[in-house]
C-alpha cells in the first residue's frame, strides 16, 4: 500500500537533487541531496498524491528553506512542520532532541539516548532513529556522531562524504572524508 502524501516535488540544489512530500500535518519524507533525480525520486516513488492546499504550503516552504540551506545560508529549519505521526514515543523523543542539535555543533548517540529515555545504554536504539530518519537536514541526523568523534552511517547514495560536506559546511570540526 502507497503512502498517502498530499503534496510532493523534486528540484535540484547546489548539493544535489532533494525530494520532499508532505501531509496536511507536515513534511513526512525528505532525501539527503542526491546527485541524479532518480535517486531522489527513489525516495518518494511510491507517494499517492491527493490534493491539499496545507501539504502544498508545507512542501513550498521546505523547499525555499532547503533551497538556501543548500547554497549555505545559515537558515533556521525548525519553522518547518513535521508529520510525525506513526513514530513511537522514542522515535520521536530521539528525533526532537537532534532538531535541537545547533547547527554547527555535534551530539554522540550516547547523548541523543539520554535525552530521549534520560539513559545512555540506548544509544543504538538512538541509532536507529536516526538511520530511519524520514526527513533528514530537517532534522538534522548528520549532526549526530559516534563517541570518539568519529562519522558513522549515513543514508542517501553518497554516505559519508556527504556527512561530513554538511558539517563543515555548518562550520562544525569532523574528520574529513573524501569522494564528494
Amino acid at each position: 500500500m502507497k503512502d498517502r502524501y498530499g503534496a510532493a516535488e523534486v528540484f535540484e540544489t547546489g548539493l544535489g537533487w532533494i525530494a520532499i512530500a508532505a501531509t496536511e500535518r507536515g513534511v513526512a519524507r525528505t532525501s539527503l541531496p542526491e546527485p541524479s533525480l532518480e535517486n531522489a525520486i527513489e525516495t518518494i516513488n511510491d507517494v499517492d498524491l491527493t490534493a491539499s492546499g496545507a501539504a502544498a504550503n508545507a512542501v513550498r516552504e521546505a523547499k525555499r528553506l532547503l533551497l538556501r540551506y543548500c547554497e549555505g545560508e545559515a537558515v533556521s529549519l525548525d519553522g518547518i512542520p513535521i508529520d510525525d505521526s506513526g513514530w513511537t514515543e522514542y522515535t520521536r523523543l530521539a528525533r526532537r532532541a537532534c532538531r535541537a542539535i545547533p547547527r554547527g555543533e555535534t551530539r554522540t548517540y550516547g547523548w541523543l539516548a539520554e535525552q530521549a529515555s534520560g539513559s545512555r545504554t540506548s544509544a543504538r536504539a538512538a541509532g536507529r532513529a536516526m538511520a530511519t530518519n524520514p526527513v533528514p537536514i530537517i532534522i538534522p541526523c548528520h549532526r549526530v556522531i559516534g563517541s570518539g568523534g568519529d562519522l558513522h552511517g549515513f543514508g542517501g547514495s553518497v554516505g559519508l562524504p556527504l556527512k561530513s560536506r554538511l558539517l563543515a559546511m555548518e562550520g562544525a570540526i569532523t574528520p574529513p572524508i573524501s569522494n564528494m
